[in-house]
């Protein structure tokens, strides 16, 4: 009974130590184009100035395993910015989520992604010259649209992402780039990871990709139950939190 008592007490006293230790989250806007776009802002301890990270969802919206990888980040030292492209709707099926990312205007979703750098740029706690981006699925694919809009962008990890080969469009981009792949993705096959590197290299630009050779498209999503590879999913994301140690400090 001593024990349960004890362990009772401590409850207060845990969660307080858990709310000190968890990353401070607040919903932001701010103006993009003509419209506002929003997201969620994850705050690390200290007055900074620190890195930052746009973080970019999947084609399933702003949910919380995005939410985890925003705090995770921010929990390492940077501020992390977890832009909502669907202005506050979620899927939890496969038929809404294709339906969001299509009616989602390529444009809007650039223009969303360039005002958000813009909003971290003006930051006093964030250092300018050391925002990066991440993003997965359809947010991989933005995310480096992002970083051929924006050059000022230092960093920018794709994970399984749509790729261009336009070479006046890749010329464009000044961030260090690295892609995490499947080998087993139909949507991104090897081929056009290869394709991707090629046109990259011609103008210059190098990446540093890897193709997991047994894994297919959303293989470090734990959510996707028929295709997640714990021990590659750790090794990609390892890779992504040493390339950005590497290119934006902590």
């Amino acid at each position: 009974m001593k024990s349960l008592r004890a362990f009772v007490y401590a409850i207060p006293v845990l969660l307080a130590v858990f709310a000190m230790s968890a990353p401070c989250q607040q919903a932001v806007t701010f103006p993009s184009g003509d419209g506002t776009a929003q997201a969620l802002l994850y705050l690390p301890k200290g007055a900074g100035p620190h890195p930052a990270l746009i973080v970019i969802h999947e084609w399933w919206g702003l949910n919380d395993w995005i939410k985890q990888e925003a705090a995770g980040y921010a929990a390492k030292g940077y501020v992390a910015l977890a832009v909502d492209l669907y202005r506050g709707k979620v899927a939890t099926t496969p038929d809404l989520a294709h339906e969001l990312s299509r009616g989602l205007p390529q444009d809007q979703g650039v223009r969303d992604l360039t005002a958000a750098f813009a909003y971290l740029a003006s930051r006093k706690d964030v250092a300018r010259d050391r925002i990066g981006a991440v993003g997965w699925c359809m947010g991989g694919g933005y995310a480096l649209q992002l970083a051929i809009a924006a050059p000022a962008l230092k960093a920018v990890a794709i994970n399984y992402g749509s790729l261009a080969t336009d070479k006046s469009a890749l010329a464009q981009i000044h961030a260090a780039v690295l892609g995490n792949f499947g080998g087993q993705d139909h949507g991104i096959p090897p081929e056009a990871v290869h394709a991707f590197e090629a046109a990259m290299q011609s103008v210059g630009k190098p990446v540093d990709a890897k193709i997991y050779p047994q894994a297919g498209h959303a293989f470090e999503n734990p959510n996707n139950q028929a295709g997640y590879r714990a021990e590659d999913a750790a090794d990609a994301l390892a890779r992504v939190d040493r390339f950005f140690a590497d290119k934006l400090g902590r």
